[in-house]
């Protein structure tokens, strides 16, 4: 919709530029004037509804009208506006765009819950809405604000999930969170998954509060009670029990390392001078079209100058073959997609952006309520399916026959 030149030529009439967007500005005027415009139409409609209504039997009660106004000062996102609000004789409206109760517009909620999810603390806000805004709003607001998104925080940790996952990656993230009078450092785990149409979702968060295969049981038994019943292949990173964990929920899934930390790891040993040549040889390995031709390809490196000068590099592969060699069977579209996690690191580098500014949280809930905001505008970026997933989608529908939803 637009407005009128003249409109705005006579709005702006004997003002300067600087007025408009000022405390008792043109853009000010205009926000009152709207709102009450639509608080009017509220009550017309609402009026309306009542007389259309018949009263009942043995009552004479005269038809609900318009009663004055009574005013309020509400908190917009150009400062404060001091509204008249429209009263009915019966006392029955309950205004939809500013309720009885309500001293805020929506918008304006919407901005400090922006805020938040971008990491600035409660006390950056607080200041930040001061400076622009010319606005005092307490802490204690702030908060009551964003805690307001528990609710949704909840909702979405206990929504109902689709019954199977091409792929879903496992990381995490560490942050600090006090408890019991002292701070710990607690690993939050992030469920990152593959859909049948190649979009990406999260599954959940979940806060490690012991260690091995009973705290996955319960992350899985999770997944199962909100309705998961298969997932392909997982992909994690040295989580431990992990695999034992998931063989009891769902034994068919097949569980893949990361192959990028294990390439990682052997970069470690090598001296920065050598790491390309390093990370050519191995990659011979891990891009072999089969089992046979990677044993052939690290029995080269073994032989080779730069294993004898990092001489811990190949027994490390040694030691992590037999996670390696199911990598292997998969065609080359698939390896693409599972070889790292670097799909969810990348996630989880936006989440710890958001978390980096606080020394540590108050309580697991505090911690949530952030890194879900982080996640909810991360995923309003994932528009299209990952890249090649119709080869893939092709790939899943031979391996795995009528496992995958799209065979």
């Amino acid at each position: 919709m637009s407005i009128d030149k003249d409109l705005l030529d006579q709005l702006m009439e004997g003002r300067s530029p600087g007025d408009l967007f000022g405390k008792d500005g043109v853009l000010a005027e205009l926000t009152k004037a709207l709102a009450e415009r639509a608080l009017s139409t509220e009550l017309d409609a609402h009026l309306t509804e009542e007389r259309a209504d018949p009263p009942p039997e043995g009552q004479n009660k005269p038809p609900n009208r318009r009663n004055g106004s009574s005013q309020k000062t509400v908190t917009t996102d150009s400062g404060k506006v001091v509204l008249d609000i429209p009263r009915d004789r019966n006392g029955s409206f309950d205004p939809v765009l500013i309720a009885k109760y309500q001293r805020r517009f929506p918008d304006f909620d919407t901005k400090i819950i922006s805020m938040y999810a971008r990491g600035m603390t409660t006390r950056e806000i607080q200041g930040h809405i001061e400076e622009i805004y010319g606005i005092e709003a307490s802490p204690s607001l702030i908060s009551a604000i964003t805690d307001a998104v528990m609710d949704e925080v909840t909702a979405w940790q206990n929504r109902p999930l689709e019954p199977c996952y091409p792929v879903v990656f496992m990381d995490a993230i560490r942050v600090n969170i006090r408890s019991d009078g002292a701070v710990a450092n607690k690993a939050v785990f992030v469920a990152l998954a593959i859909l049948p149409d190649g979009t990406r979702d999260v599954l959940g968060l979940w806060f490690q509060t012991n260690e091995g295969a009973k705290f996955w049981a319960k992350v899985l038994n999770d997944l199962r009670n909100r309705g998961v019943q298969d997932i392909l292949i997982a992909v994690v990173d040295g989580l431990k029990g992990f695999p034992q964990a998931i063989e009891a929920a769902f034994p068919q899934t097949q569980v893949q390392p990361c192959i990028v930390h294990l390439l990682r790891h052997s970069m470690s040993f090598a001296s920065y001078k050598d790491r390309k040549a390093v990370a050519g040889a191995l990659k011979a390995v891990y891009t072999a079209v089969d089992a046979d031709a990677a044993v052939a390809a690290l029995a080269e490196f073994e032989s080779s100058d730069l294993a004898a000068r990092y001489p811990a590099i190949a027994p490390s592969w040694r030691r992590a073959w037999a996670e390696v060699i199911p990598f292997l069977d998969y065609p080359p579209e698939v390896r693409r997609l599972i070889y790292t996690t670097n799909a969810i690191e990348a996630l989880n580098s936006k989440i710890r952006r958001a978390v980096r500014t606080r020394g540590h949280f108050p309580s697991e809930e505090a911690a949530a309520k952030l890194i879900y905001l982080a996640l909810n505008a991360t995923s309003r970026e994932w528009k299209r399916s990952v890249r090649e997933w119709h080869a893939v989608k092709s790939q899943f529908a031979i391996m795995f026959e009528d496992r995958f939803p799209m065979a």
